[in-house]
């Protein structure tokens, strides 16, 4: 049966759903003594606030449900993952955009071939495209593994280590928008925008647009988000081992 609430599909004959707790048969009730609503502007303004109310609760639902049995060794890697990404954020965040750390790390080397893919894959819709979509690719595959493990999964601790990702892409490419102008960056192939024409992909973006002067601008815009996008995955994820480490807590003291 699936949960007519958080659609959560579970055993047949459940009394109440195992990931949201909502009681079947209140629900039922519930929902056929809400008023018609043809009749009445009130009805439907009611109607309306239950139907966004129900989806903030869905969303609410999604992104902090915990797993009602947690296996201590599933708990114990992810804790070990989160201490690793908390160690090396605090490199990412306060190491200088302008020193390219972020772009000489390890990350760097697993966004670069969804980068190159990125070129392939937009390159169908126009030269404008191929050449944004390096970037478009390296940052649109950490959201679809974070899309994968919330929606499909669902694991909202894997989808906040996919939005750690997503975080960190943003801070990799500010460095190359900030070399848009001063082309100095080493690219792939050990060359320089300077050396091999039309190459640098974000000369070519700013200056397609007319906004080359806004380089440095765009790159601390980039960096920044990132910056906040990975507080944001921290708290995420460190919010789910605390409410996965109570319920591993109860789980030992009822066993």
């Amino acid at each position: 049966m699936i949960c007519p609430k958080c659609r959560f599909e579970q055993t047949d004959g459940n009394v109440e759903c195992v990931r949201c707790g909502v009681i079947f048969a209140k629900f039922h009730a519930a929902m056929e003594r809400q008023p018609a609503t043809g009749g009445s502007d009130h009805a439907a303004g009611v109607t309306d606030a239950a139907t966004v109310s129900s989806r903030l609760e869905w969303v609410k639902d999604l992104v902090l449900w915990v797993e009602p049995d947690v296996n201590p060794f599933h708990f114990a890697g992810r804790a070990l993952v989160f201490a690793g990404l908390a160690v090396w954020s605090w490199k990412f965040i306060f190491t200088p955009m302008e020193t390219n750390y972020v772009g000489e790390s390890f990350m760097h080397n697993i966004n670069l071939p969804f980068h190159e893919a990125g070129h392939l894959i937009f390159s169908p819709f126009g030269r404008f495209l191929q050449v944004l979509g390096g970037t478009l690719g390296q940052l649109l595959m950490p959201l679809i593994c974070a899309g994968a493990f919330l929606l499909k999964n669902r694991d909202p601790f894997g989808a906040s280590v996919g939005l750690w990702w997503t975080a960190e892409s943003f801070m990799d490419i500010a460095p190359y928008i900030n070399d848009a102008r001063a082309l100095d960056l080493i690219l792939l192939g050990g060359v320089t925008g300077k050396e091999v024409e039309d190459y640098h992909d974000w000369e070519n973006i700013l200056g397609t647009l007319g906004w080359l002067q806004y380089d440095h601008v765009l790159a601390r815009a980039s960096y920044t988000l990132g910056i906040l996008l990975m507080f944001l995955a921290l708290i995420w994820g460190g919010s789910q081992l605390y409410r996965q480490w109570q319920r591993l807590s109860r789980t030992g003291q009822s066993s």
